[in-house]
This record gives C-alpha cells, sequence and structure tokens, in this order.
C-alpha cells in the first residue's frame, strides 16, 4: 500500500506568486471546526479581529486584543492543514513603532504557528511592513476602508467614489506593495479604482467589496453564511443558516420540554446479567 502524501501548506510567497493567475480564496474563521470545513476550498484563511462583533458581539474591532487573536489563531491552525493561516494584527498592537509591531507580530506567529500577519494602513505603516518583512514576518497589508480607523473615517464609508479621492488611496497601494507586503486586502473601494490599483501594483490584492478583477476576494464567514444579523452591501449570501438553527434550537426546545427527547435511541440501558453457569 502506497504511504499517503501529506498536503503541503500554503506560504505566502505562494500566494504572492498568484498575482495575476487563479483567484485567491479566502474567508475568515476563528473557530477550529470551521477552519477545518473551509481548509477544503480555501486558499487563505483569515483570523480576522471581526472576531470582535462576530464572536463577542462588540460594537467595533478596536477592543479587540492581542491575546484573543491568539488565543482564535491557534484554533484555526489546529483545523487546518492546508490553507495559508493569516492573522490580524488588533488595534494598539502595532501603531506605537515599527519595533512595538515586531515584538506583537514575533509573539503572534511563535505563539500561533501562523504563516502571515495582516496590518491596516498604507503609506503611514510603510516603514513598519518593511522592518517586518526584513526579520522574517510575511505581512499582509489592508488598504482602502479600515476598520480600526473608524473613529478617525467618521464610520464604515466607502472609499473613492469620487475621483478626486483616488490618489492617496492609489499611494497607499504602492507603498504597502514596495514596503514588501505579500499581498493587501482592499476593503469598501469604488470598482474601478479597485481594477485599477490592481493592474498597478505588483503583489496580488484580494477585495472585499471592491472588484472582481482584484486577484483574490475574502468574505466574512458567517457573513456569507447568513448567521450574521446584518451584513454589508458587498456579503453575498450564500447560505441562510440563521433561520435554519433557529429552527432546530426550537425544535429541541419542545422536545425536551414534552419529555420527546431524550428517546430510547439516545439513552443507555442496563447490561444484560450473563446466566451463572451450572456446576
Amino acid at each position: 500500500m502506497s504511504a499517503q502524501i501529506e498536503q503541503k501548506r500554503l506560504t505566502a510567497p505562494d500566494i504572492r506568486a498568484r498575482k495575476g493567475g487563479l483567484p485567491i480564496v479566502m474567508l475568515t474563521s476563528y473557530h477550529a471546526h470551521t477552519a477545518m470545513l473551509v481548509d477544503r476550498h480555501c486558499d487563505v484563511i483569515l483570523v480576522g479581529d471581526s472576531l470582535g462583533m462576530v464572536m463577542h458581539g462588540l460594537e467595533s474591532t478596536i477592543p479587540v486584543t492581542l491575546d484573543m487573536m491568539i488565543l482564535q489563531g491557534k484554533a484555526v491552525m489546529r483545523g487546518s492543514r492546508h490553507a495559508l493561516v493569516v492573522v490580524d494584527m488588533p488595534f494598539g498592537s502595532y501603531e506605537a513603532s515599527k519595533e512595538q509591531a515586531f515584538a506583537s507580530a514575533a509573539r503572534v506567529m511563535k505563539e500561533t504557528g501562523c504563516g502571515a500577519i495582516k496590518m491596516e494602513g498604507g503609506a503611514r505603516m510603510a516603514e513598519t511592513i518593511a522592518f517586518l518583512t526584513e526579520r522574517g514576518i510575511p505581512v499582509m497589508g489592508h488598504i482602502g476602508l479600515t476598520p480600526q480607523s473608524i473613529n478617525a473615517l467618521g464610520g464604515f464609508r466607502t472609499q473613492g467614489r469620487d475621483e478626486s479621492e483616488w490618489e492617496p488611496i492609489e499611494a497607499d497601494a504602492r507603498a504597502v506593495a514596495d514596503a514588501g507586503a505579500f499581498s493587501m486586502v482592499v476593503e469598501a473601494v469604488a470598482e474601478p479604482l479597485a481594477a485599477k490599483i490592481t493592474r498597478e501594483v505588483a503583489i496580488p490584492t484580494i477585495g472585499i467589496g471592491a472588484s472582481a478583477a482584484c486577484d483574490g476576494q475574502v468574505l466574512v464567514l458567517e457573513d456569507m453564511l447568513g448567521l450574521s444579523p446584518r451584513a454589508p452591501k458587498f456579503v453575498k449570501r450564500y447560505s441562510d443558516l440563521g433561520p435554519a438553527i433557529d429552527r432546530a434550537v426550537a425544535a429541541y426546545a419542545a422536545e425536551v420540554r414534552s419529555r420527546a427527547f431524550p428517546a430510547a435511541d439516545h439513552t443507555y440501558g442496563m447490561r444484560s446479567k450473563t446466566p451463572a453457569k451450572a456446576k
């Protein structure tokens, strides 16, 4: 019998090499069991700081801590075998200095075993991205709408819908690519601008609310499965699991209250006694 060949996990250079090729498939995951499911189909799994809202009911990603990201990053690594796992750097863990960013990123990679980290910000983070990549930490950039900056942006607002806004966003994309990031998320950016950025930068762009012309796409898993009570316009719901779960829980509750569950099939009886041997 031939030995089973273990599937090699994708790396940051593998994803970088996909520029202009087969589109990159990326979804979020925060648990081992969902990671196991999406790992079969995805090139990249993002342990997003969106876990603050999805798992903890927070209003934004701002309160998410490094410890929260590391805990869920470990879980996703346990549940996946194939996809590159990227862990978000949460607000406050990298902005103060490039040295702070390196210390935080090194801790994430050591404790989770992930293959890369993601950080928000364009030109303002270029020096930090270069500092990290020069020291062996693969960085995925994130430009356009950056959720950690919603207080400065004034909320979740689409970027680049007026052509006069394009230049600084394009400059951010160039700065992230030139600094050594292996890819970048382009979020909530007007379609023509996202397509233009994709044509002009040398690294893969991964769109979310951007353009089909991007080199890949990412969504929050719970959004596309219909588990989130609210979802942005750019989310396509590929399933509607929320009502299905509600119906299943309602049926369970009704059977418990009527004592229909557990039935005989779900309980354990006594062992039958072995008859004593005749002397």
